[in-house]
């Protein structure tokens, strides 16, 4: 039914109303024509990379034969061409090269500092040894043997060191942090300060007095080994085991579609728990799908597309007015639109909903379909390659398929509906043409039924499950209001942020627990059965 309001002159009417004023008409042809030329101007053609999605299959784009709904399920995508960079683009590779340069210095800077230091604390229990008997050897003391069963205690302690310090610190670097590792610089600066105040006490006291006495100065380099595997077990306590008790529980929830999960962490400073939460990302979140997130938006454009306003009393003003009257008035022209355009949006809000439960309950429908239509095409497929294999068994050993060519055989007849089934869940971009049949291939190796091969198509799975193409994330942004070296508190809140979404992340305490005892005796769970001495005959 029409939907009629007049506000100062304006008479507003929906989408669908068959008669208008003939300036309304120009005006709208007008519009038409203008948008027409801007959608020809932003519309492009974008080329399909090597491993290219289910959709783009060129055996399937070639089909004109289609059903009914499959034109409300193709995607169209347009962007800017290849061929074409506009200065925005420049800019952000730009940055993004410079960002990456700076990276990679600081991570090589550190890489370097870190080996120099280790050089200089596995060198010189080495060099205190050495330097007696290069600088003053006549006037040493014979090394008994208290002396030489030193040098294997030393021996030793360094091989446990080395093999300590390459376990815990030259590890591969799970990602590259904005701020130093306090804890790690703290570690590293008093590893420094006490071989520094070693070799000052060595030069004092040694170096300057020629000390004759060998069997000393072999016990000064072993007490500088043992005070290091302290060190090293310092560095365990504070990197690794300060962080395994639960202190806090965050909340993660992804700004585009509201997916939210919690995780217990430890003590820990803000930019390594953004790195756990990201690391827990890619293992428990679905995968982030934009186009799942295009239907609220097309249902409000169509909403408004269908309200159009039209001047009844005169031409509507089709270009910027000349003088100030006209300014007057087209600016009362533009408030009595936007009223009107209020006033009857808020009356077709209390039908929307039902638009909404009918669109919903048709897609809910639509997948019902096809999801019975592509869990029978690969039972088919399946039964079909438990034949092949029965009658391969009869053949010789050169005939025999392997699972590759099996699953290029077996993919024709379960492709269009498989294709089908994932233009309506909006997941054709999630897998390509490739990832399918390395899938088939996979599950026909390991004799997986066809709901295990169905499984990943189904149920959106976690996102390191699809192509690195289509999550992986080059960069980071954490954005935080206290400093990230700072450690996790009660109420702390910052984001993560990548290019097409943020993760919000709030922190709570874990309360402290007070727990009471309560003492039953035993005996009060006794108690005594009577029973009749009489019985019925």
């Amino acid at each position: 039914m029409d939907t009629e309001s007049t506000y100062s002159g304006y008479s507003y009417y929906s989408g669908r109303s068959r008669g208008s004023h003939r300036h309304g008409e120009r005006s709208r042809d007008r519009h038409k024509s203008r948008s027409k030329d801007s959608r020809s101007e932003k519309s492009v053609t974008i080329n399909t990379p090597p491993a290219e999605p289910l959709l783009g299959d060129s055996s399937v784009r070639g089909e004109q034969v289609q059903d009914d709904n499959w034109g409300e399920t193709t995607t169209a995508v347009t962007g800017t061409s290849e061929h074409s960079l506009s200065q925005e683009d420049i800019v952000r590779i730009t940055k993004d090269l410079e960002d990456s340069v700076g990276l990679d210095c600081r991570r090589y800077f550190t890489r370097t500092l870190a080996v120099i230091l280790g050089l200089l604390v596995f060198l010189t229990p080495l060099a205190f040894l050495v330097l007696p008997h290069l600088l003053w050897p006549e006037k040493l003391q014979s090394c008994g043997t208290a002396c030489e069963g030193l040098f294997i205690s030393v021996a030793f302690k360094l091989l446990i060191l080395l093999l300590a310090v390459w376990a815990l610190f030259f590890r591969p670097a799970r990602a590259g942090l904005p701020r130093v590792f306090v804890f790690r610089a703290l570690l590293a600066v008093l590893v420094l300060l006490f071989v520094v105040s070693y070799w000052l006490f060595y030069g004092v006291r040694i170096l300057d007095s020629q000390d004759e006495n060998y069997q000393g100065i072999v016990q000064y380099a072993v007490s500088l080994v043992d005070a290091l595997l302290f060190i090293h077990y310092l560095a365990i306590v504070l990197l690794e085991l300060r962080q395994l008790q639960p202190c806090f529980s965050v909340c993660v929830a992804r700004s585009t579609d509201g997916e939210t999960r919690h995780y217990n962490l430890g003590q820990l400073s803000i930019q390594r728990a953004a790195l756990a939460i990201i690391e827990h990302y890619y293992c428990d979140f679905p995968v982030h799908n934009p186009a799942l997130l295009s239907a609220s938006k097309s249902r409000a454009a169509k909403h408004l597309a269908g309200l159009k306003v039209y001047n009844v009393d005169g031409e509507f003003p089709a270009g910027p007015a000349e003088g100030p009257g006209n300014n007057a008035a087209a600016a009362g022209l533009a408030h009595s639109q936007s009223r009107a355009m209020i006033a009857a949006a808020a009356r077709r809000r209390d039908t929307s909903h039902n638009e909404l439960y009918y669109e919903e309950a048709e897609h809910e429908r639509r997948v019902r379909k096809r999801k019975a239509r592509l869990v029978v095409a690969v039972e088919e497929a399946f039964t079909h390659i438990k034949r092949m294999q029965e009658e391969e068994q009869k053949k010789s050993p050169g005939d025999v398929m392997d699972p590759r060519e099996a699953a290029q055989a077996i993919f024709p007849s379960m492709a269009r509906a498989l294709q089908k089934y994932l233009r309506t869940t909006k997941q054709q971009h999630c897998h390509s043409m490739e990832s399918i049949q390395q899938h088939l291939a996979f599950c026909i190796t390991n004799n997986m039924t066809p709901k295990a091969f169905l499984e990943s198509y189904l149920t959106p799975g976690p996102t390191l499950q699809y192509s690195r193409n289509h999550w992986l994330a080059r960069q980071w942004t954490l954005i935080s209001e206290a400093s990230v070296t700072n450690s996790l508190k009660d109420g702390t809140i910052f984001l993560l942020k990548c290019v097409d979404f943020s993760l919000v992340v709030t922190s709570k305490k874990i309360p402290y627990i007070q727990m009471s005892e309560e003492y039953i005796d035993p005996k009060s769970h006794k108690f005594v059965l009577r029973l009749q001495s009489e019985t019925s005959v």
